[in-house]
């Protein structure tokens, strides 16, 4: 698939099979996440895999109604920025950062015919603090983009025609 019709065709999967995805394409998928710009090639991001049902069921449960693709998902990753490692002089560029990340793992994912939804996270405090308290996550790491993976129940290659001419300005507004 190329780059353009993995972008048209993606869609957000909300319910999965219970076929697991392989380590290789978990790795590819991390790959990709790890692969996108970021301000300074700070790579001000860490992230956390979780395949465990118990972990999965947890995070559906405190991250409220949104959050229930996790119930069916094979695989979430949470993208966290680390605090340590953001640009010192703009340090909120992280969050565009780990935004690209996202992107890019859900773009993988789709390519390889894995579905994925980004349940959200950074900046609602609820979720950050009960994804960061579910995970053990250190002082300093911050949750950013909760994303639940598996396959798709129903797969879907049709395309979006999301193109809006009104919203396009050139030169100037």
């Amino acid at each position: 698939m190329n780059t353009i019709d993995a972008i048209k065709t993606r869609i957000s999967t909300r319910q999965f099979t219970d076929q697991p995805i392989t380590d290789e394409a978990v790795h590819t998928i991390l790959e990709a996440g790890m692969s996108g710009p970021t301000a300074v090639n700070a790579r001000p991001w860490s992230f956390i895999v979780i395949r465990d049902k118990a972990t999965l069921d947890k995070l559906a449960n405190s991250g409220g109604r949104p959050c229930t693709p996790l119930m069916s998902a094979t695989m979430a990753i949470l993208v966290c920025g680390d605090a340590e490692r953001f640009f010192k002089f703009v340090p909120d560029f992280w969050v565009v950062d780990a935004s690209i990340a996202a992107q890019n793992m859900i773009l993988a994912a789709h390519e390889m015919g894995v579905g994925s939804v980004w349940l959200g996270c950074w900046p609602a405090a609820d979720r950050m603090q009960a994804f960061g308290e579910a995970l053990a996550l250190p002082e300093g790491v911050i949750p950013h983009s909760l994303i639940a993976f598996g396959y798709p129940q129903e797969p879907s290659t049709k395309q979006k025609l999301l193109y809006e001419e009104d919203r396009v300005h050139f030169e100037q507004w």
